[in-house]
């Protein structure tokens, strides 16, 4: 049997799916989830080309196909995107070589500095933390100096602290990782997944299950060292001018427990603002997202003629 991509989702998918979900009555069955035959059925294809797909035997179905295997799958919209994708895959920049490093462009990371009372971040393809603002670094500080999100989430303990609802947002991230990157030849996933894989059984587990699920907008809890519980609603926005980033920018509720909290750690935390533009000292938005705790330069100065700016430097 061939290991690819798509045979793989087919059959982690298939597992999740329940057969009542179908109208099948479950009865007794080795495995949880719909039998091959039945997906086969449900898809209108033969048991025999079903299993040369879940095999690797047969690497390109139709699309006709695929809207059927979609639905004999119960898969959302972007989850059936990402068989399509699998089936017809993109091939990464370099074709396999490592992909260019990503950048938060200087206007971006001034609008995210111009949100002062708001904590804002940017991260890429990869979940690489690109850009943040004062306060967003505040309420992030467990991170120190990590820049890659994922490796945060299941390597650092702190994470687990931080997230009260630590399964579901680690979950997230493991989809949203997946979604982002649909390229088999994907050298920096390849490394980065067969890392964490290897050094987080948690990591490996939810990588298993194929889930596809970009980040949208939700509530999150949070548990701060300094302030405290906060409950904070957020957005996600993908950057048009740079495909693969997002915006997050995260909101308390007005008159509520958390924006108190968010005032005290603002208050306390991020520095005041510099002189104003001209009086000697380069705005902070020129600076990027200031320095990481402990000192680490941000990076050098953007300006409008750069092609972007890392506040944070990757790994």
């Amino acid at each position: 049997m061939q290991t690819t991509r798509l045979n793989g989702f087919l059959r982690a998918r298939r597992a999740l799916v329940r057969p009542e979900a179908h109208g099948i009555p479950a009865g007794e069955r080795r495995t949880p989830g719909l039998r091959r035959e039945e997906v086969a059925l449900l898809a209108g294809v033969s048991t025999d080309y079903y299993v040369r797909l879940e095999q690797g035997r047969e690497q390109h179905p139709s699309a006709q196909v695929l809207r059927a295997l979609a639905g004999a799958l119960l898969l959302e919209d972007e989850e059936a995107a990402y068989l399509r994708a699998l089936a017809d895959p993109p091939r990464a920049a370099g074709g396999g070589s490592r992909p260019a490093r990503e950048y938060a462009g200087p206007h971006l990371v001034s609008l995210l500095d111009a949100w002062a009372g708001t904590p804002a971040l940017v991260y890429g393809r990869y979940l690489d933390l690109l850009a943040v603002n004062s306060l967003g670094e505040a309420l992030f500080d467990w991170l120190g100096d990590d820049t890659s999100l994922i490796t945060a989430m299941f390597l650092n303990p702190a994470a687990r602290d931080f997230y009260h609802d630590w399964p579901r947002i680690a979950q997230g991230c493991v989809a949203a990782l997946r979604a982002a990157n649909p390229a088999p030849d994907d050298r920096r996933l390849q490394e980065l997944v067969g890392e964490l894989c290897v050094r987080s059984d948690d990591f490996a587990r939810m990588w298993a299950r194929h889930e596809v699920r970009a980040k949208s907008a939700a509530t999150k809890r949070f548990h701060h060292h300094a302030v405290g519980d906060l409950t904070l609603g957020f957005e996600t926005f993908s950057v048009n001018s740079a495909p693969g980033q997002h915006l997050v920018v995260y909101r308390a509720e007005p008159g509520s427990a958390a924006e108190d909290s968010l005032a005290l750690l603002a208050r306390t935390t991020v520095p005041p603002a510099g002189p104003a533009p001209g009086a000697g000292t380069a705005p902070a938005a020129a600076r990027g997202a200031g320095p990481r705790p402990g000192g680490t330069p941000a990076g050098p100065p953007a300006s409008d003629d750069t092609e972007g700016h890392a506040p944070h430097e990757l790994p």
